[in-house]
């Protein structure tokens, strides 16, 4: 199923100041380096919009949890990049210990290698989501068909091992283009950044990645820690693995219940 794509006023702004520049330059040529240079400037801001993964210049992006699920003390714990076959079922032990659930971004390629882990994800109460197929950095770079054919790929992968469709897509690093908005629209996907980040696939140091998830930590918010491409810490275990156990009995001691993003947003 598809949604009908709705531009943001930025990119309505962008097809407008587009428009006026090539008219302007019909009507008279003389102007053609004014209207480069606006035109230079508005891709310069698109550029940089794309860098910003919690902005919504670019089209809708969930970075807290709708404001029925702050008002039921909900957060959202995403977990990035698996599933890792070392990884992963340590970090599922670790959220049945403590009641809690989340929803993991997963990798195509990275899911067609562990199908198993997949729907055990699933299996337990969690959700599966779309992190696009070959989790590129050169991502945000793509075409609009790479892009489609990336994230369609991906949500084709995933529906067929869990018998779930993912709602949600995050892209690599929150990077992206103007062009992911109606790929998104066409493939009848959400997109989703966060809250705060713990920076954990550089930072090796538990308490640290803690520190950055609860500063100002408070009913809506989104987590995102990293099951995948995870820093180690000085013991060799990956840092998501001391320091989730922390994040979840902060959260208790708050007051704050987990939810997937499909249990927040309805």
């Amino acid at each position: 199923m598809t949604t009908r794509w709705k531009p943001s006023p930025f990119m309505k702004a962008s097809f407008a100041l587009h428009g006026a520049a090539a008219l302007g330059t019909l009507a008279a040529p003389a102007v053609w380096p004014w209207a480069l240079g606006a035109l230079v400037l508005n891709h310069a801001a698109l550029t940089t919009a794309g860098l910003l993964p919690r902005t919504t210049l670019l089209g809708p992006n969930l970075t807290r949890l709708p404001d029925a699920a702050a008002a039921r003390r909900e957060v959202a714990v995403t977990i990035d990049d698996g599933p890792d076959p070392e990884t992963t079922p340590r970090v599922l032990d670790l959220l049945d210990a403590a009641g809690a659930s989340a929803s993991f971004f997963c990798i195509g390629w990275r899911a067609r290698e562990n199908p198993a882990l997949c729907r055990e994800i699933v299996r337990r109460g969690h959700s599966v989501e779309n992190h696009g197929d070959a989790h590129s950095w050169a991502f945000s770079l793509y075409g609009y068909g790479r892009l489609k054919a990336d994230i369609a790929a991906a949500q084709a992968t995933l529906s067929d091992i869990t018998g779930q469709a993912p709602r949600f897509f995050r892209a690599t690093a929150g990077l992206r283009n103007p062009i992911l908005d109606p790929v998104l629209s066409q493939l009848d996907l959400r997109l989703s950044a966060w809250t705060r980040r713990a920076f954990d696939t550089r930072t090796s140091d538990a308490a640290l990645v803690h520190t950055r998830l609860v500063h100002g930590l408070g009913p809506g918010d989104i987590l995102l820690l990293h099951d995948g491409h995870g820093a180690r810490g000085a013991d060799g275990a990956p840092v998501i693995l001391a320091a989730l156990p922390r994040l979840l009995v902060t959260l208790k001691e708050h007051n704050l219940t987990t939810a997937t993003l499909p249990q927040a947003c309805p």
